[in-house]
C-alpha cells in the first residue's frame, strides 16, 4: 500500500497539468479528483477507471481478483471496436468468496487462476486488477504476479488501482502508470523508422480510429502503438521507439505523455480529430514533430496536398445538409475533448451553440471553448436534470448531444437526441466521420416523429360536437350519419 500511496501522489503532481502548477504544494498534494463519498458509484471508481484505459488492449486477459460483483460492474462498458482478437471481451475473474477472504485465500487463488488463463488460452500478457476487497485484505499483488510471470514465462501485469484510492479519472492515469511501470519499453522493436507515432487516449469508440488511420497510411505514417484503441500487447511493448506523440484525451493519459517525453524524449501534443478543421490541424502538427525528430521534410508538401483533397470532398458532401441545419440550436452535455472539439465542428457548418458542458474538462479544454465561444453564459460546469428539461422543454435549443445518461431528459422533453458519448453507434472522427455526424444531426432534427408526439394526444382532445348524432345503430342510420359529417368542418368542434 505504501508504494500505492506514493504512485497516488506522484500522479498528483502532474507538471504537464497548467491548473496543477497554478496550486501551492499542499494544494497540488491534495490532487483534481473530488472525494468519493461512500457507497455512491456515480461517475466510477479508480478501477473502473483503469479497467476502461486498458481492457481495449484486444489481446489481453484481463483478470479481475475480486468477487464477481466487481468483474460484472463494469465489463464492457465503453463501444470500443477490435479489428482482430477478442480475448478482451471474455470476463475473467477470480471470484473470490467470504469464505475465501476470511481464510486468506486470495493470493492461492490469483495464481492459480493466473496458470488456468495460460494454459487454456496462451496470451501474450495478462493484467491483474485488484479491487477493494483484496486491497484491503492485503493481498500482495505485485509479489504474485511477478512469482506467476517467472513460472509461466509470460508479462503479469499488475494494475494497482483499488476502487477507493479515487475517482475513474485517478484510475486512468494509474492504468497509465501501470503501462509505464511493466509494459513500454519491454521489448525493442526491429523495425523502427522515422515515420512512427503513437496515439494515447484515442479509444476507437464504433470504430473511429479506423476512419483516421487510412489518412496516416497515406501519408506514410505508421501508428506504433494506439494507446487503448484496437491495440495489441506487443505493440504498446515497443511503443518508445515512436518519434512523436499524439494527445487526444489528456484528462485520462496526459501523465503518460509526459513521461513518455521525459525517458524517451517523445514529444507530444495535444489534438483532435472531430471536425474538418481540427483533423487537419492535427495532421499538420503530426506531420511538424516528426520533422523536427529527422524525418524527411518533404512529408509537408503530401500533408497539405492530403488536407486540400480531403477537405475538398467533405466540404462537398456537407453542402448538402448546410441549408438544412444553418441556424439550428444544439446543446452539448458532454465533456473533455469533445466539449471544445465537437463545439468546432458544428459551428463550422453553421450551427448554432446554445451551451456546452465542461464538467471533465482540464483547463486547456475551457480556453480552447472560450475562443470559440465568445458568450461564457453558453458553457455550464455541470446542469442539474431539471434545468437540463427546462431548456429543451422551452425550446432553446434543436437538439441535445450527449450520452446516454441524459437521453431521457430530450425525449421527455420531446426533443431531438444524438448519443455522442462511448455507446454511440456511428463513429464521428475525421473527414468521414464529420461528414456522418452532420447527416445523423439533420435526420435527427427532421425525423417527422417529433412533429407527431408534439401534438396532442387524442385523449387530451375536448371536442365540442354541435351536430346531434342519431341514437341508432342500424346501418341505414350508419350512412345518415356518415353522409351528414361528410362536409363538417374544424369550426363544427372544440379546439384540440
Amino acid at each position: 500500500m505504501s508504494s500505492l500511496r506514493a504512485k497516488i501522489q506522484d500522479v498528483f503532481n502532474e507538471p504537464a497539468c497548467e491548473q496543477n502548477r497554478g496550486k501551492d504544494a499542499k494544494a497540488r498534494k491534495e490532487g483534481c479528483s473530488k472525494p468519493l463519498t461512500p457507497g455512491a458509484a456515480a461517475g466510477g471508481c479508480a478501477f473502473d477507471g483503469a479497467k476502461i484505459v486498458l481492457q481495449p488492449i484486444t489481446d489481453v486477459a484481463h483478470l479481475i481478483h475480486a468477487p464477481l460483483a466487481c468483474e460484472g460492474n463494469s465489463w464492457d462498458n465503453r463501444g470500443a471496436a477490435s479489428s482482430g482478437p477478442t480475448l478482451w471481451r471474455t470476463s475473467f475473474t477470480t471470484d473470490l468468496t467470504e469464505l475465501d477472504v476470511v481464510m486468506g485465500q486470495g493470493e492461492r487463488k490469483l495464481f492459480k487462476a493466473i496458470r488456468e488463463i495460460k494454459e487454456a488460452y496462451g496470451p501474450p500478457a495478462i493484467f491483474v486488477y485488484p479491487t477493494c476487497v483484496t486491497a484491503l485484505i492485503g493481498d500482495d499483488i505485485e509479489a504474485v504476479c511477478k512469482r506467476a510471470a517467472e513460472k509461466f514465462g509470460l508479462p503479469v501485469v499488475p494494475v494497482n488501482a483499488p476502487g477507493f484510492v479515487g475517482s475513474k479519472n485517478l484510475g486512468n492515469k494509474l492504468a497509465g502508470e501501470a503501462l509505464l511501470d511493466h509494459v513500454i519499453g519491454t521489448v525493442e522493436p526491429d523495425d523502427a523508422g522515422p515515420y512512427d507515432i503513437n496515439i494515447l487516449g484515442e479509444f476507437n469508440l464504433s470504430g473511429e480510429f479506423w476512419l483516421v488511420k487510412p489518412l496516416l497510411d497515406r501519408l506514410g505514417i505508421r501508428v506504433r502503438a494506439c494507446i487503448p484503441g484496437d491495440a495489441r500487447y506487443f505493440d504498446i511493448a515497443c511503443a518508445h521507439r515512436a518519434r512523436a506523440t499524439m494527445m487526444v484525451c489528456s484528462t485520462a493519459l496526459i501523465n503518460l505523455a509526459r513521461k513518455m517525453e521525459q525517458r524517451w524524449d517523445i514529444p507530444f501534443f495535444e489534438g483532435s480529430f472531430y471536425g474538418i478543421t481540427d483533423t487537419s490541424e492535427a495532421l499538420r502538427q503530426i506531420s511538424q514533430l516528426l520533422v523536427k525528430k529527422g524525418a524527411d521534410p518533404e512529408i509537408l508538401g503530401r500533408t497539405e496536398a492530403l488536407i486540400a483533397e480531403e477537405e475538398a470532398i467533405a466540404w462537398k458532401k456537407l453542402a448538402a445538409h448546410r441549408p438544412r441545419l444553418e441556424g439550428k440550436r444544439v446543446l452539448l452535455n458532454t465533456g473533455g475533448v469533445k466539449s471544445w472539439s465537437v463545439v468546432h465542428a458544428l459551428m463550422e457548418i453553421g450551427i448554432e451553440i446554445v451551451g456546452t458542458s465542461v464538467k471533465k474538462s482540464t483547463v486547456e479544454d475551457k480556453e480552447r471553448i472560450k475562443q470559440i465561444l465568445t458568450d461564457d453564459n453558453h458553457i455550464f460546469e455541470q446542469m442539474v436534470p431539471r434545468e437540463l428539461y427546462a431548456m429543451l422543454s422551452e425550446h432553446k435549443a434543436d437538439i441535445m448531444l450527449s450520452g446516454g445518461r441524459t437521453q431521457f431528459i430530450a425525449l421527455k422533453a420531446k426533443t431531438p437526441w444524438l448519443d455522442i458519448n462511448q455507446e454511440r453507434q456511428h463513429p464521428y472522427a475525421g473527414y468521414d466521420g464529420m461528414v456522418e455526424l452532420v447527416r445523423q444531426i439533420d435526420l435527427a432534427i427532421h425525423n417527422p416523429i417529433w412533429r407527431q408526439v408534439r401534438e396532442p394526444a387524442p385523449w387530451d382532445c375536448q371536442p365540442a360536437v354541435r351536430k346531434e348524432l342519431p341514437s341508432t345503430k342500424s346501418e341505414t342510420a350508419t350512412l345518415h350519419v356518415v353522409q351528414e359529417f361528410a362536409g363538417t368542418t374544424a369550426d363544427d368542434f372544440g379546439e384540440c
